[in-house]
Formats: structure tokens, C-alpha cells, sequence
């Protein structure tokens, strides 16, 4: 145990974020120096206040199965080589989750019963950001080749972690991605001042150091087919995400200055890189509304508040949920609470309990305003109350709502994989789909969900795919994908 009396005489104190004026002026990370810098002067403090429980319930919170109180005790310690070895032992990019995941780790954690969990997230970015600061995170190539090739498909976080694992176990490893650069939505889904790209850049130089050979700009389906695909390598992994975006269908669909957040958001983080976009979709004096109340709804807040919206409105279909853990959500279990990203604190209206019932446009067919009736959910349904009924103005409507599933169109016909009931590939506990030598891991198989996940089912997916060309895996054994933790 780190410090016996940290949890009793030190409280939760977590990063602190540039001021809002400052960081709306520029495509920064929100906070100074990066979040593992910002938490550096009382770091010890927050790693002592872990208990060592008996029974870690932060162990079965996240996906991983982080072995969250050793790399406390050893930054408590001040042995930062060792807690970034035990880190990297169920993580491979701890950097990225320590920005990027809603942290079920600490929903999970056993001070929170009664207090203010452990800072379990931020511990871990300044772990990972440290490590690399000091030269600790150095590529690990195999000493020997089996002779097997895998191709990966897709570079998101599931990708990038399948890859790693097979290249490290010693096969020739394509990871292909259909965009220009590698990283999926890491790359033009999350924006600049939530995740730097030069992070994601520094773990794929490791990566490529270590031999895995990264095919940007192939749209597989298309310039490779699936039955050439699976001619040219031994097994092949699937991990193109869950892209089909939920749509909209209401009357005004069709009109100018409605779009899906994935084709604004990766046209704005390329010109936050300096790329030049022709025709970018801009928020710039208009009034925005985003439809959708999570985590790509809030990149969509924080970008158009950087260009300059006249107003932003961000609607939400549930109704706002409360300060605390509500009763039927119990811990360990992820709870539904009301939560504040640091785009919230930027700006914008946030309104809950309402439905879109039109798009409203102008003469030139250019959306103006939508029409909102205000909604309450009674017997499973939501419905509308009568009297509600208004506009508000909207030149730019960006919908959020989340994705339906994997597009099926191209490689996943071609390679004629079974379905599952939901519309994504279809895997047993092995992770093998329906066809001999084709993997699955995280969205396309699992639905949208966690980066954790991804990455879980990325490692998981990896010792699957070592012991079918093997016959045995020194990986770590692979988590079924039937198996969910408690905050699934």
C-alpha cells in the first residue's frame, strides 16, 4: 500500500485546465503542458490516497484489467521505470487512455463507496507522458520471425493494438486504413485540443520501429478485395470501427448546412494541422445546434466555439441526469450522471429533454431553424408534450447521435462474414468470425463503445490470432468477447 493514511487525511484533487479564455484562442491541449505535466505537483499525494484493496473493484471497472494499485504504490514510490512497465503490461497505449476514456476504473474504485474516488486517470497519463518524456518507452522488436503475415485492417485503437501485439509475437504485420494518415478516428474524429496528434504520432514511430508496416490511403474493398486480401496473408484481423453514423430522418433532412459531426470534425482537425480544406464545413457567425449530448457531441462544441459561433445549442433527447449516483445505478457500475468536458465549461446551451420534429430552411434551401417539441419518457417510449412546440435558429446542424454499426458495404460482403443480430460481424468467444482466418476486434464486432474496449479486444484479438497460426501464444490469453465488466 502506497500511504496507509492518504485516502483518510488527502481529498481528490485532480489536473487543472488553462483558463477558457485562453485555450478558445488556440487548438492546444486544455491543459498547460499536457495533462501528465498538470498534475505533476501533487501526484504523490493522489497515488498515496489509493487503498491496496483486497478485492480491487477498479480491476474489474476497466476493460483492461489495469493493475491499477502496483503503478500507484510506484509512483508513490517514485519508481517511474517500474510503473510504466506494470502500465504497458495491460495497456499498450496508456497515453490515449489517459485522455480519452470516461475513466469506469473510477466509478469502480472502492474509496468511492463514501468519498472521492482515486485520481486513477489522471495517475495514468502522467505515468505514460513521463515515461516518454524521460526515453523509458523504447520500441520492442521481436528477436525472431515466424514467417506468418496478418493484415489489420483499420488503425483505430483496436488496430494499433492487435498490430503491436502480433508484430512483438514475431509475424509480418500490414496495418491498412482507408484515410491518408494512420490513427482512425484518433486521428480526424478527436479534436486537437483534446488529444495533440503528436501524441498518436510518437506511439506509431515505436510501432514502425518495431516492424509493423502501416498502408495509409487503401481503401480495402475497393483497390484490395477481400478474396485477394486473404490470398496475400495468413489471417486477417478486422477492426474498422463502428462507422455507420445514426441519422436523422425528418422532414428537412435534405437541406443545406446539416451534417453528420464525422464530416465536420475531421475537416477542422485538419486545418488545426495546417492542411488546406476546400469547401470546410465552418461554424463561423452562425447559430449552432449539435443533436446529441455525448462525448462527440461535446468535440463538436469545443471546435465550433473555436471558430467562432454566434451561439451553440447542444440538445440532448434524455433528460438531464443528476449531480449524484442514482439509486439504480449502484457502484461498482458506471453511473449516468451529470458530467461537464472542458468544452462545456467553454460555452454553449445544453438542453435536455427535447426532439427535433423538423429542419426548417429558407428560400434558398439552406437550413435556418429547427422545430423542437419537448418530450418525456413513459413506458419505455419518449412523448411529445403537447404546448412545447418552438423554432430555434440554427444556420449549422450537426448530428451526434452515435453509430449504428459497421458499414457493411464492400470488404465485409466480400468476405462474406456472418452477422450478428445487431448488424455487427459476428465472433465466437475466440474472436473468429464466420470465416476461417478472419478475426474481429471492438466496434465492427462489438458495437460503438469504449476506447478501453477497443484496446482490450485489440490485445485479446492478437493472442487469438497467435495461437490459431501457432498453435500456442505467449500473449496474454484473450478476455471473451461475452464477457463484460461491471460498467459495460
Amino acid at each position: 500500500m502506497a500511504d496507509p493514511k492518504g485516502f483518510l487525511k488527502d481529498g481528490r484533487a485532480v489536473a487543472q485546465r488553462r483558463p477558457v479564455e485562453e485555450r478558445k484562442q488556440d487548438w492546444n491541449e486544455v491543459y498547460p503542458g499536457g495533462p501528465g505535466r498538470a498534475l505533476l505537483p501533487i501526484i504523490k499525494t493522489q497515488a498515496g490516497r489509493c487503498m491496496d484493496c483486497g478485492i480491487p473493484f477498479c480491476h474489474q471497472g476497466c476493460p483492461l484489467g489495469n493493475i491499477i494499485p502496483e503503478w500507484n504504490d510506484l509512483v508513490w514510490r517514485d519508481d517511474w521505470d517500474s510503473a510504466i512497465e506494470r502500465l504497458h503490461a495491460t495497456n499498450n497505449f496508456p497515453e490515449f487512455t489517459g485522455r480519452l476514456c470516461p475513466a469506469p476504473c473510477e466509478a469502480a474504485c472502492v474509496l468511492g463507496i463514501n468519498q472521492d474516488p482515486v485520481t486513477i486517470k489522471n495517475v495514468e497519463v502522467t505515468i505514460a507522458d513521463r515515461a516518454w518524456e524521460s526515453g523509458a518507452v523504447r520500441p520492442q522488436p521481436p528477436e525472431w520471425l515466424s514467417g506468418r503475415t496478418v493484415a489489420v485492417i483499420g488503425s483505430g485503437p483496436a488496430g494499433l493494438a492487435a498490430a503491436q501485439q502480433l508484430t512483438r509475437a514475431g509475424h509480418t504485420v500490414a496495418v491498412y486504413e482507408r484515410a491518408d494518415k494512420i490513427g482512425g478516428l484518433m486521428r480526424y474524429g478527436i479534436p486537437e485540443f483534446k488529444m495533440e496528434k503528436k501524441v498518436l504520432d510518437r506511439r506509431l514511430d515505436q510501432m514502425r520501429r518495431e516492424g509493423t508496416v502501416f498502408r495509409a490511403g487503401v481503401n480495402v474493398g475497393e483497390t484490395l478485395g477481400g478474396d485477394a486480401l486473404r490470398e496475400r496473408y495468413d489471417a486477417v484481423v478486422l477492426a474498422m470501427g463502428a462507422t455507420a453514423a445514426r441519422d436523422l430522418p425528418v422532414p428537412g433532412r435534405e437541406l443545406e448546412g446539416v451534417h453528420q459531426a464525422m464530416e465536420y470534425l475531421p475537416e477542422s482537425n485538419r486545418v488545426s494541422l495546417g492542411e488546406a480544406v476546400e469547401g470546410q464545413i465552418r461554424a463561423d457567425g452562425k447559430n449552432v445546434v449539435i443533436i446529441g449530448g455525448g462525448d462527440t457531441g461535446a468535440d463538436c462544441l469545443g471546435t465550433a466555439i473555436r471558430q467562432g459561433a454566434a451561439s451553440i445549442t447542444q440538445l440532448e433527447i434524455m433528460e438531464q441526469p443528476g449531480e449524484i449516483r442514482p439509486a439504480n445505478q449502484p457502484w461498482p457500475t458506471y453511473p449516468m450522471v451529470f458530467r461537464v468536458s472542458s468544452a462545456h465549461e467553454e460555452g454553449g446551451e445544453r438542453v435536455y429533454a427535447v426532439s427535433t420534429q423538423e429542419f426548417l430552411g429558407d428560400e434558398d434551401g439552406h437550413v435556418r431553424a429547427l422545430r423542437l417539441v419537448d418530450v418525456e419518457l413513459k413506458d419505455g417510449r419518449f412523448q411529445e408534450i403537447e404546448g412545447t412546440e418552438r423554432e430555434i435558429p440554427a444556420e449549422l446542424v450537426l448530428l451526434a447521435m452515435g453509430f449504428t454499426g459497421p458499414e457493411r458495404q464492400g470488404l465485409i460482403e466480400q468476405l462474406g462474414v456472418d452477422l450478428d443480430d445487431r448488424g455487427n460481424v459476428a465472433r465466437d468467444n475466440g474472436y473468429s468470425s464466420s470465416v476461417e482466418g478472419v478475426f474481429v476486434a471492438g466496434d465492427v464486432g462489438r458495437g460503438q463503445s469504449l476506447i478501453v474496449w477497443a484496446i482490450a479486444e485489440g490485445r485479446a484479438a492478437a493472442a487469438a490470432v497467435d495461437t490459431w497460426l501457432t498453435g500456442s501464444t505467449t500473449l496474454p490469453a484473450p478476455i471473451p468477447p461475452t464477457e463484460r465488466p461491471l460498467t459495460a
